[in-house]
């Protein structure tokens, strides 16, 4: 039996949630379960996910709270966190598995391609890249330690023992939550990022355009490292 929960936030996601829904259905092996965390969405989002058979668990708005909910309604052993325009592989689950078998391995995600009607790559380039230099500039202590800076498309999955003992994401991060937890695991163990392909949206480019969607990318992850936490949100607004 798989030991692995799917946990996704949402909110307002009928319009990507269809091809979301499909390409879980094909997972092989298939997860324990799938647990859709909804932080107040106001189109079909719920019943799409009653729908589709995944538990529905209503919280408060705010995808670090969202996530934290999500890992505390889990019960098994491991955890995989997956936003909804995000396309896993069919073996999602075992390369989970596979993964977190090694015990030096903290937390590890996928490699994402962002994609829409057209295949970004230079973007998709920059985001790997930038789980190199983002650490680099802003965490040079841990990047010569070998941490890698991770982000939410990537798909991050780790145990969910370990995730509840460093405290989960930063309720009150609205955004990087991720980042934030990769400093907390690295004092645990290695930070992989996996040579398997997620397909992720590239709805932020297609509404900003390329250059400016790389610098408000690098501008928020500028901003999270000097600690100007609570401008987050207004730089980096919602784009469904």
């Amino acid at each position: 039996m798989s030991r692995v929960t799917l946990v996704v936030p949402v909110l307002d996601e009928a319009a990507t949630l269809p091809t979301l829904i499909e390409a879980l259905d094909r997972l092989e092996p298939k997860p324990a379960a799938i647990v859709a965390v909804d932080g107040g969405s106001t189109d079909d989002t719920c019943a799409m996910v009653r729908g589709a058979g995944w538990t529905l668990l209503p919280s408060a708005r705010g995808r670090a709270v969202q996530i934290n909910a999500g890992v505390a309604a889990a019960r098994t052993v491991y955890v995989c966190v997956l936003h909804a325009d995000t396309i896993p592989p069919a073996d999602m689950v075992q390369v989970i598995e596979d993964t977190l078998r090694d015990e030096s391995i903290a937390l590890a995600a996928f490699t994402p391609l962002i994609t829409g009607a057209k295949t970004r790559w230079g973007t998709s380039l920059h985001n790997w890249l930038k789980t190199w230099y983002a650490p680099l500039i802003t965490r040079p202590h841990l990047f010569f330690r070998g941490v890698r800076l991770l982000f939410g498309d990537h798909a991050m999955f780790f145990r969910r023992n370990q995730y509840l003992a460093i405290g989960g994401c930063d309720p009150g991060t609205p955004v990087m939550e991720e980042a934030d937890l990769c400093i907390k695991f690295a004092r645990l163990g290695r930070i992989k990022l996996v040579p398997r392909i997620v397909r992720t949206s590239d709805r932020r480019i297609a509404e900003w355009g390329a250059l400016k969607a790389n610098w408000i990318y690098f501008k928020i992850g500028i901003m999270w490292a000097f600690g100007a936490r609570k401008r987050l949100a207004r730089d980096y607004p919602d784009i469904r």
